[in-house]
């Protein structure tokens, strides 16, 4: 294989990876002083000039002529006056010799291997792109098509036929893909492995319901409503902190649109998810009663030191707070930064003879009568006015250790 076959052939190869031009030939030059390291040891005193357009390749080897006798003839870049005689019977010394040196004089497998390393290196620099490439868009919103559904997780393609990763763990749950459908996820990280690199996609990220956002309200995307905060529990619910700097603009109702025509295609991308979009305040007790919407608050209590809220409400209030799940509670402690436990006031009607949690201490570990407090279970009856199955779905306590709490107190009344 000549210089002029090796070269177009490549170039060929470049263009259609998109590889710009000085690139190209910087990767041309590299592999060619390679092979000129390889046989000579050094490349110092070569000159290597190349025309990918028309395939054309110069080498030039230049050294300097020293008298046979010199102590510098062994110098690389020296040449004795007999050997550069050789060249040009002309030659003096102290003039220099510029020596071209053919493909050919490499030798066929030194070639060969070069035309392999110009395609490895190719190969390795497309590589580098599409990591650079999606490196710059993580955490943006990106389409791309299921070409391929695993057990753990989803292969997608993009445009350009690049291989992207929605992990299980990065779905909704309810999330169900087919081959050919187009999906949108977030780039959620990219990692080199093996030299490869790996593109992660995600759907349960915050960050992707910021992206819809923006998409979906212009105040948002333009900045004049920024979002301060979002929790999510993906699929199920998520709560979206709002605020506008704007008097004028009402920031929940922007967002969600003329009869939710805004939100709706957000909920719809995420398999219906329950969205809450809250007004931003620096005023605690207020943000709480807005994070645990639609439950209305009586009173509120805070701990500043241990990070804790105490939120008392109407009996008929307990159930809307916590929420199906607990996701309600648990994201609303998460959206305000306090743990929050959740307290049913007794009326002046209520039973007299009903005992506080709290009396129980010497029976019941602390810990369990907390995780009971957290879904609003603060007396006796008001946990034995659920049955075990709803103790085991309001609560992360075993079987077992309910059925010991309902022992306990039943004992009580019993008494």
């Amino acid at each position: 294989m000549d210089a002029k076959v090796l070269i177009e052939s490549f170039a060929e190869f470049a263009r259609s990876k998109n590889v710009d031009r000085p690139t190209m030939i910087r990767i041309l030059e590299d592999v060619f002083r390679a092979m000129i390291r390889k046989k000579y040891e050094t490349d110092e005193n070569f000159d290597v000039t190349i025309n990918a357009d028309k395939g054309d390749l110069e080498i030039l080897r230049i050294r300097e002529i020293v008298d046979d006798n010199s102590e510098d003839i062994w110098d690389f870049d020296k040449i004795s006056l007999t050997d550069a005689q050789k060249i040009e019977p002309d030659f003096e010394v102290g003039e220099e010799v510029y020596e071209k040196i053919e493909l050919e004089d490499f030798g066929r497998r030194a070639v060969m291997m070069a035309r392999q390393t110009l395609i490895q290196k190719i190969k390795d620099l497309e590589k580098d792109l599409l990591f650079n490439q999606y490196e710059e868009l993580v955490g943006e919103i990106i389409s791309a098509e299921v070409y391929q559904i695993l057990g753990r997780e989803v292969l997608l393609m993009d445009g350009e036929g690049n291989e992207l990763i929605l992990p299980k763990g990065e779905q909704i749950p309810k999330d169900r893909f087919r081959k050919g459908d187009a999906a949108r996820a977030i780039v959620h990280k990219v990692e080199m492995v093996n030299g490869n690199p790996r593109i992660i996609l995600s759907r349960t990220s915050p960050i992707f319901l910021e992206r819809l956002f923006e998409n979906e309200v212009p105040e948002v995307f333009d900045g004049l409503i920024t979002i301060k905060k979002i929790v999510r529990e993906p699929g199920e619910r998520a709560k979206v902190a709002v605020e506008s700097y704007d008097d004028r603009i009402d920031p929940v109702g922007a967002c969600v649109g003329m009869k939710g025509s805004r939100i709706h295609a957000v909920v719809r991308e995420l398999q219906n998810e329950n969205i809450d979009v809250i007004n931003f305040t620096d005023n605690l007790d207020l943000y709480v009663s807005r994070a645990l919407s639609p439950a209305k608050v009586s009173s509120i209590q805070a701990d500043h030191e241990k990070k804790r809220i105490s939120v008392f409400m109407k009996p008929d209030q307990v159930s809307m707070a916590i929420g199906k799940g607990g996701f309600n509670i648990r994201l609303a402690s998460r959206l305000v930064g306090y743990e929050i436990d959740v307290f049913r006031e007794l009326s002046e009607y209520e039973d007299e003879e009903d005992v506080v949690l709290d009396e129980f201490g010497d029976e019941i570990e602390s810990w369990v009568i907390d995780e009971l407090k957290k879904t609003g279970l603060d007396t006796a009856k008001s946990v034995l006015s659920l049955t075990k199955e709803d103790l085991l779905r309001r609560t992360e306590l075993e079987e077992e250790t309910i059925e010991e709490i309902f022992r306990i107190l039943k004992q009580e009344f019993e008494q």
